[in-house]
């Protein structure tokens, strides 16, 4: 057993390798035409579940999956806010708030 690393942007991939007892070491945001969240992971064994996740051989608990998942969605979008509004400091990104 090793450790490895790899990149994904399917939240539900990365849901996955953390149910099968991977770690999240970052979030990075790449522009491409569009905003676009990748996720890189570091945990034993990584290519092995990533072969049976493609496979669709993958087992997994479905309430350790959900949990993963809605862990992955709140880093995600907490980093989403923290960067749009920590150089916003004119509020032009705020819509919810009125310019009345």
């Amino acid at each position: 057993m090793f450790k490895t690393s790899l990149e994904t942007t399917d939240i539900f991939k990365g849901a996955f390798y953390l149910c099968m007892g991977g770690d999240l070491a970052d979030i990075q945001f790449k522009m491409n035409g569009r905003q676009i969240a990748s996720f890189l992971f570091i945990g034993p064994d990584l290519y092995k579940h990533d072969k049976a996740y493609i496979d669709g051989h993958a087992l997994v608990n479905p309430v350790q999956f959900r949990e993963a998942l809605n862990h992955l969605r709140d880093i995600l979008f907490e980093r989403l806010r923290k960067g749009r509004y920590e150089n916003d400091r004119t509020g032009e990104n705020r819509a919810y708030q009125s310019r009345y």
